[in-house]
């Protein structure tokens, strides 16, 4: 009986290397950096906006997988290549980040040299397990993780 479940949704981005989607324990969903990415690995153009926007769609669709949601993540990390981007990706964060109540999460925002494919900005987050995607218990959430 494990108590860690690799989480991976057709939903959201393929994963970029030899790692899960996110880890699912009893105590909280980690999930990994999400690229700008459509569910079918596309990187399309376009502004950092909408590129964000993407980051945050993988995000949603693998709380959704684990059965929790937006409003449970606790820790946010936004990794950008250049900082004059800042401004633009806190612009569709806080469309989707504590709200309808929800508290903000802990976040910290780096600047890096450079990111997987050649990206310029990349979401990882921390939640708290259950609450709301396929609306699964605390009881459900353990099952799910005991295997």
């Amino acid at each position: 009986m494990s108590e860690l479940q690799a989480i991976e949704t057709k939903d959201a981005c393929p994963v970029a290397g030899p790692y899960s989607q996110a880890v699912l324990t009893p105590h909280a969903l980690y999930i990994s950096g999400q690229l700008p990415a459509l569910p079918s690995g596309e990187l399309p153009s376009g502004s950092m906006a909408y590129k964000a926007s993407l980051c945050i769609a993988n995000v949603k669709a693998i709380l959704s997988a684990a059965g929790s949601d937006i409003s449970r993540v606790i820790k946010v990390v936004v990794f950008l290549t250049d900082m004059k981007n800042f401004a633009e990706v806190n612009g569709e964060y806080v469309k989707h980040f504590g709200v309808n109540g929800a508290p903000k999460p802990a976040r910290s925002c780096v600047a890096v040299h450079q990111l997987p494919k050649g990206v310029e900005v990349e979401i990882e987050c921390v939640a708290l397990p259950g609450g709301g995607g396929a609306g699964h218990s605390e009881e459900e959430i353990e099952r799910k993780v005991a295997g």
